[in-house]
């Protein structure tokens, strides 16, 4: 795409939700979650703190960035009873490597004070919507030819090569064609589909129509 130095990160983090408290929990059983409790779990320099982790750390990947992957990954996460987080989880899929990135950031994240329910620490869950925002834009099969990966494409429910792929296509598509892009493991299917000199290789499912 020409317009990658223009991508940003919308992080929408104003505020972690919560949902209603979870009721008839034994607190003393470290696996007991709470999704709302007397005494809220707090990162370290609060809300602002915290946006700023994720913005300073998340990273567009490279293939959501060579093919224009936007959208929108809710996770969900446990602050446990000693203040660490864990069972990062995103509910949803955009592809290209976004799920991991978002998972990565969280992961990263400092050592929060543990939520208090009856003056014991307990486990609270949040959720949080991480998005991925390039702009929509043009594609070229030679900047994908040119990069580090290699790319296989479903159209039509039928898998092509890129070559292959170009000429149904053209020598360009727009990147809001896309509708998932994730690592493709069955080369085995096909020798055609094999490429050794690429660090990794996708399958990207166009959009029918």
């Amino acid at each position: 795409m020409k317009r990658l130095i223009f991508f940003s990160l919308l992080i929408l983090l104003a505020t972690i939700t919560r949902a209603t408290a979870t009721l008839n929990v034994d607190t003393t059983k470290s696996t007991a979650v709470f999704t709302a409790i007397e005494h809220p779990p707090q990162y370290p320099g609060g809300v602002a703190a915290f946006n700023k982790h994720i913005t300073e750390n998340l990273k567009y990947p490279d293939v959501a960035r060579l093919i224009g992957v936007n959208g929108r990954i809710v996770l969900t996460f446990v602050i446990d009873r000693d203040g660490k987080v864990v069972e990062v989880t995103p509910t949803n899929c955009i592809g290209a490597g976004c799920e991991s990135e978002a998972v990565k950031v969280l992961q990263s994240l400092k050592t929060w004070q543990p939520g208090i329910q009856k003056g014991k620490p307990v486990r609270v869950q949040y959720s949080v919507p991480i998005s991925f925002s390039i702009g929509n834009g043009k594609v070229t099969f030679n900047d994908l030819r040119a990069s580090k990966y290699g790319f296989v494409f479903k159209i039509r429910d039928v898998l092509y090569t890129i070559d292959e792929a170009q000429n149904i296509l053209g020598k360009s598509f727009l990147s809001d064609q896309v509708e998932i892009a994730e690592p493709f493991y069955n080369t085995d299917s096909d020798p055609k589909f094999m490429m050794p000199n690429k660090k990794e290789i996708y399958i990207v499912k166009m959009k029918a129509g």
